[in-house]
């Protein structure tokens, strides 16, 4: 599927990929018979709370929407963006992909993604439901670098994520969760789940101009990974 040409850019045979989704901009060249048209990840169906309004303020707030393109057709395409580094990611069938939408360069088109909502799986911080709720993950989002959505990819495929600065890969399962930057987060795989902990109340978080008074911890089994710098994508 996805082939690394360097440290920053990666080809992929369409044909044989069956179709490729990426980020709008992220092509950068081409060769074949391949045609491109606007795609929309399918989302919000576990924002909850406020249904469309919550989805609005938590995507306007948190940056966390990213337009695609849908690539189809015989021929090879090469892909990268702003000179960040790119890792592949092949997913399997039983595993779960999550991933920040700022950091998601390309995908095969034959994985099921939808756009989650990190509360909603416990991982808001204990902001609650509803508009409020929303808000404050929102407010926390921008705060720490960790939005209140993600993009979620099942079934089998690959994936290409983007890193400013290098990736890590922190494998989770043993007796202590990972716990990370939330700034450094880029995406797990497996079934980890993610929960953003705080010392202090969001408030005083938001006055503080600072993420270091928040860490997302990492449980479960599978993988987590960081990029090595705190630069938000």
């Amino acid at each position: 599927m996805f082939e690394k040409v360097n440290s920053k850019v990666v080809k992929v045979d369409i044909g044989a990929a069956g179709g490729v989704v990426a980020r709008t901009g992220a092509m950068l060249f081409y060769t074949g018979d391949v045609s491109f048209a606007p795609h929309e990840i399918p989302g919000g169906a576990g924002a909850g709370g406020g249904g469309g309004l919550v989805r609005m303020a938590g995507r306007m707030m948190a940056g966390e929407h990213q337009r695609t393109m849908l690539a189809q057709g015989p021929g090879v395409v090469h892909y990268g963006f702003s000179g960040l580094e790119v890792h592949v990611v092949q997913v399997q069938p039983g595993a779960v992909m999550q991933v920040e939408a700022s950091r998601l360069l390309a995908y095969t088109a034959g994985l099921q993604t939808s756009v989650v909502s990190v509360m909603s799986s416990g991982g808001g911080g204990g902001g609650g439901g509803g508009l409020m709720g929303a808000l404050r993950g929102a407010a926390s989002g921008a705060l720490t670098g960790q939005g209140m959505f993600t993009t979620q990819l099942s079934g089998h495929g690959a994936a290409v994520v983007l890193a400013h600065g290098g990736f890590l890969e922190l494998q989770v399962g043993g007796p202590n969760p990972v716990v990370v930057d939330p700034q450094a987060f880029i995406g797990s795989y497996g079934n980890v789940q993610t929960e953003l902990k705080t010392a202090v109340s969001w408030r005083d978080a938001v006055g503080r101009g600072a993420g270091e008074a928040m860490q997302l911890q990492c449980a479960g089994q599978g993988l987590v990974y960081v990029q090595a710098s705190e630069e938000k994508l």
